[in-house]
């Protein structure tokens, strides 16, 4: 049985995840920054796609005050093993790198090689590998191309969106890539189950039909 899967989105009202230059601190607000804190100390695993870290850098931590969390393993999907030896997701910590080239050390993350997919870690064959680590659910927190490759796959769950009110326009980079729909009706459905305010932000939660 595969791990249950939760895409978690932190936007603008259009859907956009940074602004053309690649500047995302912060889209939300801090009571949906501490929300996100709460979603990945409540998953065995958070995952990432290699542009993010290189992007970003995150930790990938769940820090909650006052209160002692068990981290969860860190998972980054990187086809050609970009991920500096220095980033913090390769040190300290479980963190996991899957890949499709040849394994080699970076820092202190494990390797694992997986069955490529259009030139890419396989979204059946990352979850094959989690499963076996004793991954029972997994938090993806970005970017576009790996929220798209699990959505195209129909491997999303759940969604957990939480939208700013602010608008980046059409320049911003989107929260999902291109999933080549030709029909409105391949296109993924989920049902709302709830929306709530959360700070200045707007907390959207849906589930897969």
């Amino acid at each position: 049985m595969r791990p249950a899967v939760t895409l978690k989105l932190a936007t603008s009202l259009d859907g956009r995840i940074a602004t053309a230059s690649g500047e995302s601190r912060w889209i939300t607000g801090e009571a949906a920054r501490l929300e996100g804190h709460r979603q990945r100390a409540a998953h065995d695993a958070i995952m990432v796609g290699v542009e993010t870290v290189l992007t970003d850098d995150p930790e990938l931590t769940a820090r909650l005050p006052g209160r002692p969390v068990d981290q969860p393993l860190r998972v980054v999907l990187d086809s050609r093993l970009r991920t500096p030896p220095t980033a913090r997701i390769a040190s300290g910590g479980d963190s996991l790198i899957l890949t499709v080239s040849e394994p080699r050390p970076v820092g202190a993350a494990v390797i694992e090689r997986v069955e490529a997919e259009d030139g890419r870690p396989g979204v059946a064959a990352c979850l094959a590998a989690l499963r076996r680590r004793g991954v029972s659910s997994l938090l993806i927190e970005g970017g576009g191309q790996v929220a798209a490759s699990f959505l195209r796959a129909g491997l999303v769950d759940r969604l957990e969106w939480f939208r700013a009110p602010v608008l980046l326009g059409g320049e911003g980079r989107p929260c999902v890539a291109a999933l080549g729909l030709a029909r409105l009706s391949d296109a993924p459905r989920f049902r709302r189950l709830a929306v709530a305010p959360c700070g200045d932000d707007l907390w959207e939660r849906y589930e897969r039909l």
